[in-house]
C-alpha cells in the first residue's frame, strides 16, 4: 500500500476517532444533565452504538496504519516521539476501555430505571463522574500523540 493511501486513512481514522470521541462525549454529558432518563437512556444508547460502529475501528486502524507507515518511512519503533507515541497510544486505549464498560453499565442502569419507572441513583452519578475523567486523560493522551506526530520532536 502506497504512503499516501496509508496516510490518507491513518489522518482519516484519527479524525474519526477524536471527532466521534469529542462529540459523544458532549452528547452524554448534556444528556446527564438533563435529569430526563428518556433523553439520558437514548443518549446511552447511542453513545455504546457509536463507540462500536465508529470508534472501535478507528481505534484498531490507528496502530495497524502508523505502524506500517513508520517501517515505510525506515523510522525505528524506538525513535523517542514513536515510542511516546506507542506508549500514550496504550494509555488511551485503556482508559477507553474501562470508559465504554462504564458507558455499558449506565446504559443497563437507565434502561432498568425506565423499565422500573425508578430514577437514577448515586451510583450512576459516580459512573458518570469516572467516565468524566477517564474521557478527559484519553482524550488529553490522544491529543498529545496528535502532537507528536505533527512535530516529531
Amino acid at each position: 500500500m502506497s504512503y499516501e493511501v496509508l496516510l490518507t486513512i491513518h489522518i482519516g481514522s484519527v479524525i474519526l476517532l477524536l471527532g466521534v470521541g469529542g462529540g459523544s462525549a458532549f452528547y452524554k454529558f448534556m444528556a446527564d444533565r438533563s435529569n430526563n432518563l428518556e433523553v439520558i437512556l437514548h443518549t446511552n444508547k447511542t453513545v455504546v452504538l457509536v463507540d462500536w460502529l465508529f470508534t472501535t475501528p478507528s481505534v484498531i486502524l490507528q496502530p495497524i496504519t502508523g505502524i506500517m507507515l513508520v517501517n515505510l518511512m525506515e523510522i525505528p519503533l524506538t525513535t523517542s516521539w514513536v515510542l511516546a507515541s506507542i506508549i500514550l497510544y496504550t494509555l488511551a486505549i485503556i482508559l477507553w476501555i474501562i470508559a465504554v464498560y462504564l458507558q455499558i453499565k449506565m446504559k443497563t442502569m437507565a434502561e432498568k430505571a425506565k423499565k422500573e419507572k425508578l430514577y437514577l441513583d448515586d451510583n450512576y452519578t459516580i459512573y458518570v463522574k469516572q467516565w468524566t475523567i477517564l474521557g478527559f486523560l484519553s482524550f488529553f493522551a490522544m491529543m498529545s500523540i496528535f502532537i507528536l506526530m505533527i512535530f516529531k520532536p
